[in-house]
Formats: C-alpha cells, structure tokens, sequence
C-alpha cells in the first residue's frame, strides 16, 4: 500500500507539467501578442510633447484597420488548416473579387447589395470548386489551390481588361453608390474604420460557429485523424468542401473592403496576401498538420503581426529588415509547435 501510494504523486508529477505546457502552447499567441505590444510601447518613438505615439487612438486604429483584410482571409484559412489542408488562393480571390465590386458598379450599373451578392458568391463557389477537387478528385490541396492562384488572378486580368478600375461615386452613368464609399470612413465619432467592424462581425462569427455546431468537431476530428473520422462516420468530403467554400466567402468579402477602401479594384490586388494570412495562422498556434488551433488565436496572430508591421514602420526600419524580422517570428511560431506535447 505505502508503495502505491509513493507512486501516484511521482507520476501525477509529469501529468501536471504537461498540463501546464499545453496551456503555454495553447495560449502562445496571446503570450507573443502581450511581448510584442509591450516591446512596442517600450520603443516607440515619442512626439512633440512627449506622447507615446504608439499609443494614439489613431495609430491604434490604424493598425487594426490594416490588419482588417489579412484577418479576414486568415479566419476563412483557419478553417482550411484546421483539416490538415491549405489555399494558396486567396488573394488572387482577394483581387477578383475587388476587380468584380469596381467592374460591376461602375460599368455594369449595379447597386451595391446586388454587387456584394455576387462578388460573395463568387467566391464561395470558387471555394467550393477547389474543395470539390480537394475531397472528390483526391488532389492535394497544394496543387489545387496553387492553379487556384493562378485561374483566379487570370480572370481577375480578364474581366478588368488588365487595367485598374477606379470607382467614383455619384448617380450618374460610370459610378458607383456612394453607400459602397462608406468602407473607406470610420464611425463613433470619426475614430473606428469601417473595415474594421466588418473584421470583427467575421470573427465574432466564426468563434461562435466554432464554438457551438457539430461541423466544427468534425474539422477537429478530421485534422487530428481523417482515417479515424471517416471510420466513425464523420462526413469528411462534405466538411473539407465546406472548409475551402468559407475561405473563398472571407477571402471574396476581404476584396470588397479592400475595393472600398482604396476606391479601386485592379488585378494586382491581393499578391502575396495568402501568405501573410497563413502567417497570422500559423503565429496564432494552428498546427500546419490539422486538428489543433483556433479563430481567437489568428485573431492574436494577425494583430501581432500588424503591430510588429506598425512598429517597424514608425521607427524606419529599413525594409528588408522588416521582412528579415517577421520571418524569423513565423519560423519561431512554426518550431514552438513541434515542442507542443501531444494528447
């Protein structure tokens, strides 16, 4: 007896300090998040009176408003890697659909909700299509989505004419609803971009859904073990394809808010934005194998990376530093998972 009971404490000894582990990892973005804004407050430059401009409501805002895009298209990328796969598509999405707003408005004539109507169900079909190929045809979602990349930025040049559309506003012919223009102004009192209000309805959204439906346990299961899901009876083609059908809705709204904040929709847009949004995902502690992750956690992701953007910036730090310094971040986010323990 007196053995038995020596053994329990040496072995709920390990049991705690794994627990403890997996709560540092499952909180690691909000861990970095909190450095990287404290560092931030510590080396920002101060103004005229000594302020901390960091620190000021608009710089603030600022910072959130520019995150609002890539948080957008990181949300709908959570859903994707949280099944093991990826989507190199969508900022090409990104750039037709704020080809598609300005084309349709200014050319086409059409209102803004008929406007916001097809460009979202553009993208969502485009979604559904690469998730179709994903989980019917059996092609790797790397390939699938790399000729995503490629379809949707083609057709993006295709219906723009490879030309920049500019959007102005009025009720004549060649303008667009000046209701579109209000993505680009900021409300309570000229302090909160629109933009990003429309980032966090998507997020509150997307953390609720995964909180509270039955489709967000099938994503788990079929990231920590497709083989395992499929064998209990788990719907595995119906929840990847509906996984890429989110990212290609985030990524589609994403080119609205950016055609309505630069006033503009050119076949450019959005090149290399996938990668940044894999990024805050990444940062944000999703596992790149599936199965482990969460929206609030991209959510800290995407603003650490903006505020490691906006810090770099204000203290004019070369470019290429930059880009130096925020891909060393993600490559320490991608190594701290693989010391995560596992279940």
């Amino acid at each position: 007896m007196s053995n038995q009971t020596a053994e329990r404490p040496a072995a709920a000894a390990p049991e705690k300090r794994s627990s403890r582990a997996e709560t540092l990892f499952r909180f690691q973005s909000f861990f970095g998040l909190v450095v990287v804004f404290v560092a931030a407050v510590v080396f920002s430059p101060r103004g005229d009176e000594g302020e901390i401009l960091f620190l000021t409501s608009d710089n603030l805002f600022n910072i959130v408003r520019a995150v609002s895009e890539i948080g957008i298209i990181a949300v709908g990328l959570t859903f994707v890697i949280l099944i093991g796969g990826i989507d190199l598509s969508v900022g090409s999405v990104l750039g037709l659909a704020a080809v598609g707003s300005a084309v349709l408005m200014v050319e086409d004539g059409l209102g803004v909700w008929a406007t916001v109507a097809l460009v979202l169900v553009a993208g969502i079909v485009f979604g559904l299509l690469q998730g179709a190929a994903v989980a019917l045809l059996g092609v790797q979602a790397f390939i699938v989505t790399l000729a995503g990349l490629q379809i949707a930025r083609g057709l993006a040049r295709m219906w723009s004419g490879g030309e920049t559309v500019q959007i102005s506003y009025g009720d004549g012919p060649g303008q667009a609803p000046v209701l579109f223009s209000l993505l680009g102004e900021r409300t309570f009192g000229g302090v909160v971009p629109i933009p990003v209000l429309v980032f966090a309805v998507v997020a509150v959204a997307a953390i609720l859904f995964l909180r509270s439906s039955a489709y967000s346990r099938h994503l788990y299961a079929i990231g920590g073990n497709e083989k395992a899901a499929r064998l209990s009876g788990v719907p595995v083609n119906r929840v990847k394809v509906i996984a890429f059908g989110i990212a290609g809705f985030c990524a589609a709204l994403a080119g609205i808010v950016h055609a309505g904040q630069l006033n503009a929709g050119s076949p450019n847009d959005g090149i290399a934005y996938e990668l940044d949004g894999i990024a805050a995902v990444v940062v944000g502690g999703t596992s790149l194998a599936g199965g482990r992750g969460s929206v609030i956690g991209t959510i800290a992701g995407a603003l650490l990376l903006g505020i490691l953007n906006n810090i770099l910036s204000l203290n004019s730090v070369n470019t290429d530093l930059q880009l130096l310094i925020k891909g060393l971040v993600i490559v320490a986010a991608a190594a701290l998972q693989r010391l995560r323990p596992t279940s």
